[in-house]
């Protein structure tokens, strides 16, 4: 990784984790205005006193989010810590990574999944849980998943991956919020409190979303030169990213949509590119629907990874380079 990409990962860290502070200040002012204009109209004594200890518990849940978010993110991509006596060989594979990369052995987690997740979490080096699902255990070969883990763990060389961790709490917290609220049932007093709140969580999903992808698209690019390096075979990486890709697109729309909330964490997107599917409509089947537009402009909005199509060609032009290397060694 050469300096100036570690600069400019490093400088997108830190604007990131402005961002997010602004985000989540927006959140529990958005919180406790909800709260504060409810308790005015029916009338509680010291509504601002009321609104504010309201807003100090919601600030306390999401603190506690924060303690426990290896195991949020877990929980959402349906993951289970397993142990070296259970995973012998990927064990073996993270350990002898994690030694050429220099960071502490990750814990591994797995979860059924059939879609293909790999993904690290965590706030210190030598804590760090690394998520892999089945779909992805089964579909990579053995040098083509030590060279996933490769590229994971050197999100962990890079302290990207602690970054990303906290990044992922103000949607993972507004995603929750949105499933959990019910839908507004006419203009009743729950409505009041429900469609604000709907709002509020809406907003801070879109904005944490799009937070994320100012980081996240240059960390994975970071990642795959590192694990490229260390592996020494840029070409295995490109196989199983080309793979995974591939798994993606096979996997069942009910199962991205299951994982969706930590998507930015994984290798690859846990969505489809709605431009790579062609919908038409009419008798002559050539109509694009008219909402077309707005799932395009979503996926460049809120993507959090790098066009597969364009690593894959960066990983080919570095096995170029490392074949012309290799030429000029013989010589």
């Amino acid at each position: 990784m050469t300096t100036a990409n570690r600069r400019l990962l490093q400088l997108r860290m830190v604007v990131s984790l402005a961002l997010l502070g602004i985000v989540l200040i927006g959140f529990i002012a958005g919180i406790w205005g909800v709260f504060y204009g409810l308790l005015s109209i029916v009338g509680v004594e010291k509504p601002v006193t009321a609104a504010s200890v309201i807003s100090v518990c919601l600030l306390g849940a999401i603190a506690a989010l924060e303690f426990t978010q290896v195991s949020t993110v877990e929980r959402f991509a349906g993951a289970t810590p397993v142990d070296g006596d259970a995973e012998p060989e990927l064990y073996r594979t993270a350990t002898t990574v994690a030694t050429m990369l220099d960071v502490p052995v990750p814990t591994i987690a797995i979860s059924d999944s059939h879609a293909p997740e790999a993904m690290v979490v965590g706030y210190r080096p030598d804590a760090i849980h690394l998520v892999l699902s089945a779909g992805t255990i089964d579909a990579l070969d053995a040098d083509e998943l030590e060279a996933v883990i490769a590229h994971e763990l050197a999100h962990v060389k890079n302290r990207d991956a602690m970054v990303m961790t906290a990044l992922s709490v103000p949607v993972v917290l507004a995603a929750g919020l949105r499933t959990r609220l019910p839908e507004p049932a006419g203009k009743g007093a729950a409505s009041i409190v429900i469609v604000p709140l709907l709002f509020i969580s809406n907003a801070v999903w879109v904005a944490g979303r799009t937070i994320t992808a100012v980081l996240a698209r240059v960390r994975e690019r970071a990642a795959d030169r590192a694990a490229a390096e260390v592996t020494g075979s840029p070409a295995v990486l490109a196989t199983a990213l080309a793979t995974l890709d591939d798994r993606i697109e096979a996997t069942p729309t009910r199962d991205l949509r299951a994982v969706e909330s930590v998507s930015s964490l994984s290798i690859l997107p846990l969505e489809a590119d709605p431009g790579s599917r062609d919908i038409r409509l009419g008798p002559e089947g050539d109509i694009e629907p008219s909402y077309r537009w707005f799932d395009r402009l979503k996926w460049r909005l809120f993507t959090t990874h790098p066009p597969t199509e364009d690593r894959l060609e960066t990983l080919r032009s570095l096995e170029r380079e490392r074949g012309l290397e290799s030429e000029r060694d013989r010589e």
